[in-house]
């Protein structure tokens, strides 16, 4: 099992790690995390008929997980642009490039009762990350109601890219808010 990054349990403090989701046992435990985030704060805004297959997503490029103190508390996915994806579109235009060239950050939630220790922006460092070792560019969906992601992925540097509409059934018209990361920072010259 990769190690993503980790915290030393020295003095009583919390063991925070971001890792490979790996196996049945962590999808499990996404979905009770999910369930409680859903509770909580609406996210998804419908949930799931299949909550471990809608993680698992399709053309998925990877999937983390944070743990606290050994308890799965976080999960984000990276994947390629999929159907109802805006953000890919939008930057793939201003690039010049298409929406081949981006990641789409998804399925980003951290149990409430551990929020607070900046899980979060951990999860979505190790997204970014991915996205980038593979050449793409990280850009990502969400609902404007989450006005608490939002304000995460602001206060990361993202770019807003449009606000736009999209029917997700019958009676159900939603906004989005499109994002994108912030440009790879240039290496520094050496001497």
């Amino acid at each position: 099992m990769k190690r993503d990054r980790a915290a030393d349990a020295a003095d009583g403090h919390p063991v925070l790690r971001v890792r490979e989701r790996a196996g049945q046992n962590d999808l499990e435990a996404c979905v009770g995390v999910l369930a409680g985030v859903h509770k909580s704060d609406g996210y998804p805004v419908n949930w799931p008929a299949h909550p471990a297959d809608w993680l698992e997503g399709a053309g998925s490029l990877g999937a983390w997980v944070a743990e606290l103190d050994g308890r799965v508390v976080g999960h984000v996915g990276l994947s390629h642009p999929g159907e109802g994806d805006e953000a890919p579109g939008l930057w793939g235009e201003r690039a010049g490039v298409g929406a081949v060239g981006a990641a789409v950050v998804s399925r980003l939630f951290v149990a409430p009762d551990a929020r607070g220790h900046g899980i979060g922006a951990l999860l979505m460092g190790r997204a970014v990350r991915e996205a980038r070792t593979r050449g793409l560019h990280p850009v990502l969906d969400v609902v404007s109601t989450d006005t608490a992601a939002a304000a995460l992925y602001e206060r990361m540097g993202w770019q807003l890219l449009s606000v736009v509409e999209q029917e997700w059934g019958p009676d159900q018209r939603v906004t989005l808010r499109c994002y994108a990361a912030p440009p790879e920072p240039e290496p520094s010259p050496k001497g």
